[in-house]
């Protein structure tokens, strides 16, 4: 009988692009379709909206505008963000009203270029308290599985960016121990999910959050934004010295977010300075942009953003080798994007016969967020399949796949030339 002492094979990266779980554009949870690519969501949702009446959430209507169910039966994920004043063409609240009586009317009615609304007291113990019992309420209804992925930190300043337009006469933000009651309950709410702010707090630093940039390919607004992330300073808002941290690794380990700015148009995003806008979101190491995402009219800078958002997984080599028990199988993994995956989801390698049929499953000792870009690991694993060293490729397949809990099933495409189908990446 001929022995076999190795096996072994190289992948070649390949430069095709295509969406994956947890990363790429995430479009308004409310859109009836979207891309194939597509596979987050993005879900504001106001105060108003949440809880009409006190201790009164409405998540049917919620739920029923945003597709909650549909999209978990197709497997797609949310960025979440709840707001308290976004700025519009009529005079509003995105505040309930029994909290506008409750709070004795705590706050300022704004009438200004950017628009219209109501800017609360974030500051009144009142708004605060009933802040807290909001998020909790978030917690159960959403913060149980894996469906919110990342929350955004919103709730305080226009459109939850945590600046308010104080030289109007608008009550500045609170100090750093208030700020700090409207962050810490959503870290207890949403235990699975990454959170995100969308400047660099020292909350946000030492809690090691993400940080998310609503101005994206805006290159003076990210430019300063990305200064701060490098630099810290002081938060102007409050003029707190120093209250901005400098936190230049932090897409090490939490998520650059965000959207793309709608102060530029999208021809000069994706064509005229579609050069400079990957260079932005390489520099930010971005891995979703959402609710404003690249019009796919342009298509070429549509997939180039794509291809340079979040991580691109690969294998660079696999090598077996035969052992007096079983079958070592090491494999070189790496990741070609700007950031790296940031859950740890289980990975499997699967042995099939020469039907197609499971014959072995074992999990991989990898923890995926470890694989940050630029770096390659090694990891190994034993497989009992008999005589697999000869029969891999000759009748017998080999492939990996990395698990989504929510769904239990394999949904990451790797970076590389290998056939890819239902959620395995063949090796063999």
């Amino acid at each position: 009988m001929k022995f076999f002492r190795k096996k072994q094979k190289t992948y070649e990266k390949t430069k095709e692009v295509f969406g994956n779980p947890l990363m790429g554009y995430a479009p308004c949870a409310w859109n009836e379709s979207v891309r194939e690519d597509v596979t987050l969501l993005y879900m504001d949702i106001t105060w108003a909206e949440l809880e009409p009446v006190e201790g009164q959430f409405a998540w049917d209507a919620i739920d029923a505008e945003n597709q909650v169910a549909r999209w978990q039966a197709e497997g797609k994920h949310m960025v979440l963000r709840f707001v308290c004043d976004i700025p519009g063409n009529s005079r509003h609240m995105d505040i309930p009203e029994w909290l506008y009586e409750k709070t004795g009317h705590a706050g300022k009615w704004y009438d200004t270029a950017f628009g219209k609304g109501f800017a609360p007291d974030y500051s009144n113990e009142q708004f605060l308290a009933a802040h807290k019992k909001a998020v909790k309420a978030f917690g159960e209804h959403y913060g149980r599985s894996d469906l919110v992925s990342y929350v955004e930190l919103g709730s305080l300043g226009h459109w939850g960016e945590w600046h308010v337009a104080y030289h109007i006469g608008i009550r500045r933000l609170p100090s750093r121990t208030v700020r700090e009651q409207y962050v810490l309950p959503w870290l207890e709410a949403f235990p699975k999910a990454k959170h995100l702010m969308r400047r660099p707090f020292s909350i946000a630093k030492k809690q090691c959050m993400g940080l998310y940039n609503d101005m994206t390919g805006d290159a003076d607004a990210t430019e300063r934004w990305l200064s701060e992330i490098a630099n810290g300073g002081d938060y102007d808002q409050t003029n707190e010295e120093g209250e901005l941290q400098s936190m230049p690794d932090f897409w090490n380990y939490a998520p650059s977010g965000g959207e793309f700015t709608s102060a530029v148009p999208m021809k000069n995003l994706l064509e005229m300075e579609l050069s400079q806008t990957i260079n932005l979101i390489q520099k930010a190491h971005s891995t979703f942009l959402g609710p404003m995402t690249a019009d796919a009219a342009y298509e070429c800078g549509y997939n180039k953003v794509l291809q340079n958002l979040g991580y691109r997984l690969y294998i660079s080599k696999a090598v077996l080798k035969p052992k007096i028990h079983g079958t070592s199988l090491e494999i070189t993994w790496g990741n070609d994007g700007v950031a790296p995956f940031y859950q740890d989801w289980p990975v499997w390698i699967v042995v099939e016969n020469e039907q197609g049929e499971q014959i072995e499953k074992k999990q991989l000792d990898l923890q995926l967020n470890n694989i940050t870009p630029g770096i390659e690991k090694k990891v190994k694993v034993i497989l009992y399949t008999p005589g697999l060293v000869e029969k891999a490729g000759n009748g017998y397949r080999i492939s990996v796949g990395i698990e989504d809990p929510m769904t239990g099933k394999e949904s990451v495409r790797l970076a590389m030339d290998v056939l890819y189908e239902d959620g395995k990446n063949y090796l063999w």
